[in-house]
């Protein structure tokens, strides 16, 4: 798996956690181990600007996914003779730690960890997932939620 983060956001941010984190989070989810993802992390203008542009919303927001060869997780009730998860380019992460920085503020959490949970949430988009429905965003949070602790706990295999 090739997981390639870059800060050009002008801000300190742990690029080797986050690396890690994405590696992990593909993991459980079952991409192909040939898989590449790309993070960058941008400053407030640069995200405006993308914001506007793909998605037609005013202002910066704090991570947007682009998604390149629309992989999908392995699923639990694939039968042996499936056919395996396919490698390519997952897509990108854009995530903008100056927002990250205040939203982690307002809930009261290092801006690491509301790093992380973009990191994850942006992911996820890229693997199909979404939030546009109350049924859907319970689907997405809860996976999110869950990938999360998996990550932050001493033994991966404990389940939260």
């Amino acid at each position: 798996m090739s997981v390639a983060v870059n800060n050009e956001s002008g801000e300190t941010i742990d690029e080797l956690n986050l690396a890690r984190l994405a590696q992990f989070v593909l993991d459980e989810m079952g991409i192909h181990p040939l898989a590449e993802l790309s993070v960058m992390a941008v400053d407030e203008p640069t995200m405006t600007r993308l914001h506007e542009h793909f998605m037609g919303e005013p202002g910066p927001t704090d991570v947007l996914a682009f998604p390149m060869d629309e992989l999908r997780p392995a699923t639990d009730d694939a039968e042996p003779n499936d056919v395996a998860p396919d490698e390519g380019l997952l897509g990108d992460v854009v995530l903008c730690p100056t927002i990250a920085t205040a939203q982690a503020k307002n809930a009261g959490h290092a801006a690491a960890e509301e790093l992380q949970l973009l990191c994850t949430h942006g992911i996820l988009h890229l693997l199909g997932y979404d939030h546009h429905s109350p049924e859907d965003e319970r689907e997405m949070f809860g996976l999110q939620s869950r990938l999360l602790a998996a990550w932050k706990s001493p033994d991966p295999t404990v389940e939260t």
